[in-house]
């Protein structure tokens, strides 16, 4: 049986996304990170909404706009609209940080 926690990588050069299950209007993402950040002055412009939420690990988002990042810990989530511009501005290096996303088309689109 699959596990969320399975086969957690501590030292990745990059993040590593898989993809557990998608439709025509959704996708559902296990993303590992072991302290990666976004790039210096990059930010996500989604043209789907994504809910994400810590499952394990730590890390900071920063919305842009906001003066100080979103302090992510376990069980944390947050919603993200489609086209509001954010970056991963830190992810634990002591532990991996798994992220549950799930990436839709929001009503009325």
């Amino acid at each position: 049986m699959p596990n969320l926690f399975a086969n957690l990588a501590t030292d990745l050069p990059a993040e590593l996304i898989d993809v557990l299950a998608e439709g025509k209007s959704v996708r559902i993402e296990r993303i590992i990170s072991t302290g990666q950040a976004s790039p210096e002055g990059f930010w996500y412009d989604q043209d789907e909404a994504e809910w994400v939420a810590v499952l394990k690990g730590e890390a900071k988002l920063l919305f842009e706009g906001d003066a100080e990042p979103l302090l992510l810990k376990p069980g944390d989530h947050v919603t993200i609209p489609a086209h509001r511009k954010h970056r991963v501005e830190w992810t634990s290096s002591e532990e991996p940080t798994v992220w549950l996303a799930v990436f839709y088309e929001e009503q009325g689109e």
